[in-house]
């Protein structure tokens, strides 16, 4: 059974995204990117929840609050790079490269992941061919993810460990890695769509298994070893 990418019909991302899936892989995408916004919904409703009894002076029931969103933004880390690790082992093993943009740092804002951003636009100049330039986007993006889950749980920890007088800094730090783990979000179901466009439907349910298998994996008190990026990954089939 050939394993080689479809005719690709599309010649940009924009172009990608406005494009109608067959049956098969719009319910495959519709399902895998629902699950990560259900899991960023969660991290959201919590955080806001926390900044709003701190903003009406529930300074107690505040740091209650943000004392349950470490352990929900490692969870959605988990998943988010769950998907972008399968991408790139596929990638890897088989080949299937989509088409793709480079970063954009203005999307961000938190300085580490536009820096992180800024790198990998000017490395896509240097990387000759797209899979190449592809597998670093995607490094970086777990990466990204990676530093923003554990910011955050380390800042979240230390405020549900303080006192009311808790430090502005922890609560903008939060704010700021919320802000950029949807960014995160957005770029990798941008991709998805891009990486169902040029993948086989063969190897659809492979893809599926694998990121399933890659999702089970449980983040501990603090995010640190379970977001990064393995050199091996459990590819269905292989």
């Amino acid at each position: 059974m050939s394993t080689r990418d479809p005719a690709r019909r599309y010649d940009s991302v924009q172009q990608d995204w406005r494009a109608i899936l067959p049956e098969g892989k719009a319910g495959f995408f519709e399902t895998h990117t629902r699950e990560l916004e259900n899991s960023y919904l969660m991290l959201s409703v919590s955080l806001n929840e926390a900044m709003g009894l701190r903003r009406h002076g529930e300074g107690h029931k505040s740091l209650q609050a943000v004392g349950v969103t470490p352990e929900l933004c490692g969870l959605f880390a988990v998943r988010v790079n769950a998907v972008l690790r399968a991408m790139r082992e596929q990638a890897r093993h088989f080949g299937t490269v989509p088409n793709l943009a480079p970063l954009d740092p203005a999307n961000f804002r938190s300085e580490r992941a536009q820096r992180l951003a800024r790198f990998s636009g000017l490395l896509s100049y240097v990387l000759l061919s797209q899979r190449s330039q592809f597998l670093d986007k995607i490094g970086v993006l777990e990466e990204i993810v990676r530093t923003l889950a554990e910011g955050f749980a380390e800042a979240a920890e230390r405020l549900a460990d303080c006192e009311w007088a808790a430090d502005e800094e922890l609560w903008s730090r939060l704010d700021l890695s919320h802000f950029d783990l949807n960014t995160c979000l957005r770029e990798t179901d941008v991709l998805l769509k891009s990486f169902l466009l040029a993948l086989p439907e063969s190897q659809l349910a492979a893809f599926d298994f694998t990121i399933r298998g890659l999702s089970r994996a449980r983040p501990g008190p603090t995010a640190g070893p379970l977001f990064r990026a393995r050199r091996t990954g459990a590819v269905a089939g292989k």
